[in-house]
Parts: C-alpha cells; structure tokens; sequence
C-alpha cells in the first residue's frame, strides 16, 4: 500500500475535505484575522475554505465545473465547515479539560 495522505478522491469526501480545511483554517486564521471582516467571523472564512477545497477535488476529479457542481460545492462547503468546527471544539475541549485535569493534581 503506497503512502497516501491524502488523495484528490479522499479530499472529495467529508472527512477529507474537514481535516483539510481545518488545518488550513487554523494554520492561516491569525493571518486572515487582519484582513477578513470581524462581521463575517472565522465560520464563514470556513465555509469558503471548504467550498475552494471542494471545487478543487471536483476539477481535479476530471469533473466539468459548471454551475450545478458549484452550487452543490457551496452548499458542501457548509457541511464542511461544520464538520472542520467540531473538530476544533474537541481539540479545544480535550485541551481544556486537560488543563483543568492538571490543575487538579
């Protein structure tokens, strides 16, 4: 079995396209902080990124990018989204009750 990360057919997916975009969003979020409108939040910069990682495994795919698989891109790119936020809600809960577990001993 080659070593694979990941795979234009695996970024297609949920999971894929979640891991991939909450790494992006949190390795880029300080610096997009500077730039993207408080009134938007770090949600919709989510969405965006998940919709520019789906539109990417789409055209990588061999698929036509017409206005169909656009709009079906943007609305994933929701469901990405949020799945990439539970995926930061538990890193931050396990650091957090981490914390609170050391500071108990």
């Amino acid at each position: 079995m080659p070593d694979v990360l990941f795979s234009w057919d695996v970024l297609g997916t949920l999971a894929g396209a979640a891991a991939v975009t909450y790494l992006i969003v949190a390795y880029t979020k300080r610096l997009v902080d500077t730039v993207w409108p408080r009134l938007l939040g770090t949600d919709l910069y989510a969405v965006l990124v998940g919709f520019l990682v789906l539109l990417a495994a789409t055209a990588a795919q061999g698929a036509e990018l017409g206005w169909s698989s656009i709009l079906l891109a943007l609305f994933n790119g929701f469901l990405v989204a949020a799945a990439s936020g539970k995926m930061s809600d538990k890193a931050v809960l396990e650091r957090d009750r981490k914390h609170e577990t050391d500071a108990g001993m």
